[in-house]
């Protein structure tokens, strides 16, 4: 059965955020492997996790403004088949410093994906239904999230872990396929008149007091997600704990709950606005990284799947304002808001490293809540709508 356009468009974007986040996060339940495997540190170990990241920071403002000048469809396509053979490749380290290349190279091609993606959401769609839209490729990410994250540690557990990356590089790549089959393309994309024009609108974005709020509210927020389903295999790997890595795979089942809720932020941002509905959703998140304190398996799950819903949530409502704040040139808009989001996410990986080495997990909620009260903040202030 043929697809029509709006079926096939809603199917490749959510294989897009799909693809994408099956690969940023899944060495994330192998950390405590790493740490006993490479004899390295909890900090060293993150890093296969913060290199990733750190990749997307450097790179994503490049690429907002390459693909405003290349298009949407192709960019995607080939970032997509690049993370493929990355991702595979990465299986081959047997170093730890190996490892953090390959996921460094692996984080270089994401933003072709999620800044483009983010781009060609907002200006395919009309504004009555962006956010449901925004939404249906939320929860591919969501679902990428969570699958990496659960069969890299369990195919671990049981063959070894490049094992793992080898199956998301064949996963990457049949996504890629489909996408490039069933995408239809971008036909409100107008390139920038000059190479000049692209970095001109470069400095208007950063002139830009809404925008630069919302870039703000992304660091925030990935920030505050990545810190704690970073740390908290630690936590939950050392006593009384003590899970092991398809155990801790199994935790980031909390994902799926997000991806349920997602669908009901994006109806809520249609009817409420983004403002209300990220000030909602980062509270949840707050309120479950309180819960992640007590020493009960149950308290910390529950605590999790909040911090989920609030986070994917609020990465709607944030997404979308991308494009509702930017004038023109909304690829690199989404750029900018990508390399902040994702610095947010290396920082969120490296700081509470610190608080973790002092004070424990307690330290490492209170850096976590302190970032959350500071999203709201910001939200509350600098969001029009």
């Amino acid at each position: 059965m043929r697809l029509n356009e709006n079926a096939a468009r809603s199917l490749a974007l959510f294989l897009t955020g799909f693809g994408a986040f099956l690969n940023l996060y899944a060495p994330q339940p192998l950390l405590p492997h790493f740490r006993e495997l490479f004899h390295a540190s909890e900090l060293q170990a993150s890093l296969t996790v913060s290199a990733a990241v750190f990749a997307v920071t450097l790179t994503s403002p490049v690429v907002g403004v390459v693909a405003d000048w290349l298009g949407r469809k192709g960019v995607i396509c080939v970032a997509m088949l690049a993370l493929a053979v990355t991702t595979a490749l990465a299986a081959t380290a047997e170093t730890l410093t190996q490892l953090i290349l390959w996921r460094f190279l692996q984080g270089i091609c994401i933003p072709g994906i999620i800044a483009v993606a983010m781009a060609y959401i907002s200006e395919e769609s009309a504004p009555a239904v962006a956010g449901s839209i925004m939404a249906r490729y939320i929860i591919g990410a969501v679902f990428g999230g969570f699958s990496g994250r659960f069969f890299t540690g369990l195919i671990a557990a049981a063959f070894g872990w490049p094992a793992g990356f080898l199956l998301l590089g064949v996963t990457t790549l049949l996504c890629t396929v489909v996408i490039a089959l069933i995408l239809p393309p971008a036909r409100h994309f107008l390139p920038p008149g000059s190479r000049a024009a692209s970095l001109r609108t470069l400095r208007e974005h950063l002139r830009n007091p809404d925008l630069l709020a919302t870039y703000a509210v992304g660091f925030s927020v990935l920030f505050s997600n990545t810190a704690i389903f970073t740390y908290v295999n630690f936590r939950l790997a050392d006593p009384p704990f003590g899970l092991g890595p398809s155990a801790l795979s199994a935790i980031f089942a909390v994902y799926l709950v997000g991806a349920a809720v997602t669908p009901l932020a994006g109806h809520l941002i249609d009817r409420a606005g983004t403002r209300r509905v990220l000030v909602g959703a980062v509270s949840i998140s707050a309120l479950g990284v309180l819960l992640t304190l007590m020493p009960v398996l149950s308290s910390v799950v529950v605590g999790l799947t909040l911090l989920a819903t609030g986070v994917f949530g609020a990465q709607a409502a944030a997404s979308l304002h991308v494009g509702e704040a930017a004038r023109q040139a909304r690829s690199s808009a989404a750029g900018l808001y990508v390399s902040v989001y994702y610095l947010g996410g290396t920082i969120g990986s490296i700081v509470p490293g610190i608080f973790w080495a002092q004070l424990g997990w307690p330290g490492c909620v209170a850096c976590v809540v302190v970032m959350q009260l500071l999203t709201t903040a910001i939200a509350t202030a600098g969001w029009r709508s």
